[in-house]
């Protein structure tokens, strides 16, 4: 097949946008040739729970999925009753971006929390969590938290810690979406296992894809007594890979060396670059009118823009806004982002924004 889009473009739109680490293609290819039984009984399955318990320790067991949102519904899904509720912040993707499969697909009912900066606290989660054994309401009975945060910022330990001790007497479970969780991890500069199975998470969506997979994430149950099911669930919400070791295969690509830290650590370092350069703009006058509306934690920059800056921009640099009407946007770093489109990015914003 010939190559028909044009290589050379460059965005901040999302870090989905970048293609797939050579080294995860190479994986790929590794995993392809003769035959391996199909729907998870492989080799590379197999392997891949060797590599998430050596990162999160005995015990824990990984379900390969197609996606994100699969990931989310399923992982839920087996955490909760069909009477049961999440609360989550009101700007979680399972909220906002998931096309209201966790209600639709997994019936599940979504109690939202206004945040500043999408992280939840013990005080928020109680603005929710109330309300059982009253047959009116649906029962708060998981907390679903993001790290890093659909707003950039990060939990620490002791702020997930705080959490699971504040709802597991409760009778709530914790759940992370980590569809970023590498970038946090390299930002935290923790293994995984420090802010998720040792702070008390119970189920975690484990991300890849943002960080060079093709496709492919995970549901790690990090507390067998948390979810149930999710042998049938997966099957039940088509997450099930029939070519299973393709998936595993990136997974292991990711997690078995430090490929998954120096992707997150590199999209980090340029979100930083960016922040920094605008910066400096700001303070020598090349650059005008934009501010930052979140700390730059992990591999997304929020700022606001002038009037029909962003527009502007997006003729050469596409990225997403996140509040129309305040003017504000995201912009997202990805593990092939170079310093060159860093700097010509902001180049591109002291031009417009001085003009």
């Amino acid at each position: 097949m010939t190559t028909i889009h044009d290589a050379a473009v460059r965005g901040f739109a999302s870090d989905n946008y970048s293609g797939v680490h050579p080294e995860v293609l190479d994986a790929i290819a590794s995993a392809n040739g003769g035959h391996q039984i199909a729907y998870g009984e492989d080799a590379y399955t197999a392997r891949l729970q060797e590599v998430f318990t050596q990162h999160f320790g005995e015990g824990v067991e990984a379900f390969p999925v197609f996606n994100g949102t699969g990931a989310n519904v399923t992982g839920l899904q087996s955490m909760l009753p069909r009477w049961g509720a999440v609360v989550a912040a009101s700007t979680a993707h399972i909220n906002v971006d998931e096309g209201g499969a966790p209600e639709r697909v997994a019936g599940i009912k979504i109690l939202n929390v206004p945040t500043p900066d999408g992280k939840l606290t013990p005080e928020l989660i109680d603005r929710e969590a109330w309300g059982w054994g009253d047959e009116h309401r649906a029962q708060p009975l998981v907390v679903s938290i993001t790290q890093s945060t659909e707003l950039g910022t990060l939990y620490t330990p002791e702020e997930i810690r705080a959490i699971a001790d504040h709802i597991h007497p409760l009778g709530m479970r914790l759940h992370m979406d980590g569809a970023r969780i590498s970038n946090a991890a390299a930002s935290l500069g923790l293994p995984l296992r420090a802010f998720t199975r040792d702070a008390g998470v119970d189920v975690l969506s484990f991300g890849g894809t943002k960080n060079g997979a093709m496709l492919g994430e995970a549901v790690v149950v990090l507390d067998p007594a948390a979810s149930e099911g999710l042998l049938f669930l997966r099957k039940l919400n088509m997450q099930l890979s029939s070519k299973m070791r393709f998936v595993s295969a990136q997974l292991i690509a990711l997690l078995e060396g430090d490929l998954w830290l120096r992707n997150a650590t590199h999209s980090n370092a340029m979100a930083q670059r960016l922040r920094a350069g605008v910066e400096a703009g700001l303070a020598d006058g090349r650059i005008t009118g934009v501010a930052f509306t979140q700390p730059t934690q992990a591999n997304g920059v929020f700022a606001t823009l002038p009037d029909g800056v962003a527009d502007a921009l997006r003729e050469k640099f596409r990225f997403y806004d996140w509040d129309a009407a305040q003017n504000e946007v995201r912009w997202m770093c990805s593990f092939d982002t170079t310093e060159e489109d860093i700097d010509a990015f902001v180049a591109e914003i002291g031009r417009l924004t001085s003009a």
